[in-house]
């Protein structure tokens, strides 16, 4: 009866050889004699449960044959299997059910147009007449034969082999009843060596807790959200002129239980947001959350793109984190990694035993410096894995933006490589055009289908036009870190006072190019690790000194055009290094400077979101102007920040001396209030520099027409606008 299928068919199925199990197992109606197949290992008797007539063992084999009554037995039939312990089963053979994934998905998919893709490929819930199951499928075009693996198969890959879709290079299989919480991966034949590997889903949305590696079935997602009010709200959201105050955070540090163990999502909801609310940042930034092996990379070697960690409790947990934020007005931003991927064997390097969301030769396909692999964007599939990881973190997780991380990195083939270590572009060039094009199309669907939501480049060269449209040559990203300024701001601020006339220019440079990108003004984790010192102990000088620059350093960064990022830790001016293996220094708090540095964030974050002025142009030249930049012998800046209606004015002392008797220029004449003073009592400083009203004098100064005289404070900053 089994001679039309043949001894070798046979074979390949009993060593999980064969690329095409259904044409093997299952109901054989083609063939002269019709029968159905089963393979069972392990088994003693196999029932065919509709008709209870036992199927009867092929020689001294692991395969069953039913061949009477067929008629009788239904298109999706149950077995009743007794293994070897006497246990009973009773399911139903996966091998009675057809296609499931539609052609038009695979042809979406081949061209690397399918936003939501992650539907299709991975593991989901799935009900076929009737029957509850999970429909199984991956992207492996190199694999000689796809089996799933999991707890309820013992691991065993000869027993559930998927099918091939042919040349878009998919496998599925459809395996009725299988429970919640199961655990599965991916068991793959290379069809030219012959190896075989285990990896876990790329798509899948939930993992085991590390060490342990195995994706998990999620067969039900009960989340309810409760923020239609803020999705509604956020899609009319104008983050070119609205304030931007980002937060950024490490869950696994922030903040940890009395016995040193993570906090979950939720716990992390209520905390977060009543200290976010607190300190008056608008947004927080997660360092990556999406699932990643190993702690110490903190989220930047991820291997689940579509899975929050399972570190901090499962999916639905997180969705439960962004909604409670939220609820109370704090959006939420994702620290997100398409510019590389690490080398794990249980992940995507070497899927299916080829270069397969890499470059093979590793002058194009692997970063030297940080030990991970670089994604061949110019793959359709690839940049289709990529893309709509993006759209189910804005879709299913309501987040409200990414930061792409190590842009630059992408842009440059020759990034930190040396000479004869890269490969030029089809034009002789360094420029990776894939990932310019990847880049392009992922602002360019991320804006048009998510209105509102805001995608930041960590970008730190000079390439042109990051944050302009990209139909006039652009990246098209909404904002950019400005890690110029930065840099020469953090390297002005570690100078001695004495010294800082002679580097004035490093606090004007910047002006030269501000306007030229979308900018955020980053103080972020990389600035306060590794060590570069945190940035309390960057400061200069005694104790005073340093909490006294760096409360000048925030008054600077919170009214300089830009919108703002700061890590946490640094709003309370904690002394050490960040250490990811450990909570803040939340102690310190007890200390009246760290608090006073604390209570200023609180009030600049305040000031900046409520004085129009100091953010609505934060992208525009119409919002800023200098009243004097050329004070070097003082080392002293004034500037004003501006909208339609009124002038916020600025002015920075950057040396420990009182400056009395210092006259600026103002637009007009009346009575100028100081609504905020670094040097305040307040904030643990000195309380030194001008009484809170000034009445402006009619001497006309540096081509203004008014003047006031004040009396700048000590390492400090002062802003005042107009008394209405």
């Amino acid at each position: 009866m089994l001679e039309a299928i043949g001894q070798d068919n046979l074979d390949k199925i009993a060593h999980a050889r064969h690329h095409d199990p259904f044409s093997v197992l299952g109901n054989q109606m083609a063939h002269k004699d019709s029968f159905i197949l089963f393979y069972a290992p392990d088994t003693l008797q196999l029932v065919v449960t509709e008709t209870n007539i036992p199927a009867v063992r092929y020689a001294d084999s692991d395969f069953f044959i039913c061949s009477e009554h067929l008629k009788e037995i239904g298109e999706h039939y149950l077995l009743t299997r007794t293994d070897t312990n006497n246990n009973v089963t009773s399911f139903h053979d996966p091998y009675s059910f057809s296609e499931q994934i539609s052609n038009y998905d695979l042809h979406l998919y081949s061209e690397g147009k399918h936003l939501h893709i992650y539907r299709i490929l991975g593991a989901h819930p799935k009900t076929i007449d009737g029957i509850a199951g999970i429909l199984f499928a991956t992207w492996a075009p190199n694999a000689a034969r796809v089996s799933i693996i999991g707890d309820f198969n013992a691991w065993d890959g000869r027993r559930h082999s998927m099918r091939s879709r042919g040349s878009s290079g998919i496998w599925e299989l459809f395996v009725p009843g299988l429970e919640n919480e199961t655990l599965y991966k991916f068991e793959i034949r290379n069809r030219d060596s012959g190896s075989i590997v285990s990896k876990t889903d790329p798509y899948a949305q939930q993992f085991e807790l590390r060490p342990r590696t195995a994706s998990v079935i999620r067969s039900t997602f009960d989340y309810q959200w409760q923020d239609s009010s803020w999705m509604k709200a956020r899609e009319d959201f104008d983050w070119l002129h609205d304030p931007v105050s980002i937060y950024e955070c490490h869950l696994g540090s922030w903040q940890r239980d009395d016995s040193g163990e993570f906090l979950d999502y939720r716990e992390l909801a209520h905390l977060l947001v009543n200290y976010v609310k607190d300190t008056g940042f608008t947004h927080i930034e997660l360092l990556p959350i999406t699932e990643h092996p190993l702690d110490a990379s903190w989220g930047y070697q991820t291997t689940g793109y579509f899975a929050p960690t399972s570190r901090f409790g499962t999916a639905d947990d997180f969705r439960y984190f962004v909604d409670y934020c939220h609820e109370h007005g704090i959006g939420v931003l994702l620290d997100w990694v398409p510019a590389h991927f690490p080398k794990d064997e249980h992940g995507l390097a070497r899927f299916d035993g080829s270069a397969l969301y890499e470059h093979e030769d590793p002058r194009r396909g692997e970063h030297r410096d940080w030990g991970t692999l670089i994604y061949n964007y110019g793959r359709n599939e690839v940049k289709n894995f990529l893309i709509s990881s993006a759209v189910f973190w804005l879709e299913e997780c309501h987040i409200d933006g990414l930061r792409v991380d190590a842009v630059a990195s992408m842009l440059y083939l020759d990034y930190s490589r040396e000479e004869n270590d890269w490969i030029p572009n089809v034009h002789g060039g360094n420029e990776n055009i894939e990932a310019i094009e990847f880049l392009r199309e992922l602002n360019t669907v991320t804006h048009a289908e998510f209105p509102g939501t805001i995608i930041m480049a960590e970008e730190s060269t000079a390439w042109p036009q990051v944050t302009r449209p990209c139909n006039v040559g652009g990246l098209g990203f909404s904002m950019k870190w400005n890690m110029g300024w930065m840099h020469d701001t953090l390297n002005y601020f570690s100078k001695e006072p004495v010294h800082r006339h002679y580097h004035h220019d490093q606090l004007t440079f910047g002006l030269l190019y501000l306007f030229s990108e979308n900018f955020i003004l980053p103080f972020s984790h990389d600035e306060v690790v590794h060590g570069k010192s945190s940035m309390l102990y960057k400061m200069p000088g005694d104790e005073w000194q340093q909490f006294a620059n760096l409360r000048l350093l925030y008054t600077y960064m919170f009214t300089y055009p830009g919108k703002k990022l700061l890590f946490m830790g640094c709003e309370f001016g904690q002394g050490d290094e960040w250490n990811h293996d450990k909570t803040l220094d939340w102690y310190v708090l007890q200390h009246p400077h760290h608090a006073g540095i604390k209570r200023l964030v609180s009030d600049l974050n305040g000031l900046y979101t409520r004085q129009t002025a100091l953010h609505k142009y934060d992208f525009d030249p119409e919002g800023f102007e200098w009243i004097d930049c050329h004070d070097t012998d003082q080392s002293v800046l004034s500037y004003l920040r501006k909208d339609e209606n009124e002038s916020i004015i600025v002015v920075l002392n950057f040396t420990p001396v009182i400056r009395d008797n210092y006259r600026i220029g103002v637009p007009v004449n009346g009575d100028y209030e100081i609504i905020f003073n670094s040097d305040s009592e307040y904030y643990s400083g000195s309380n030194a520099g001008s009484d809170s009203i000034i009445h402006a004098e009619n001497t006309e100064w540096m081509n203004r027409p008014a003047s006031l005289n004040l009396s700048l404070p000590p390492l400090a900053g002062l802003v005042l606008k107009l008394k209405s």
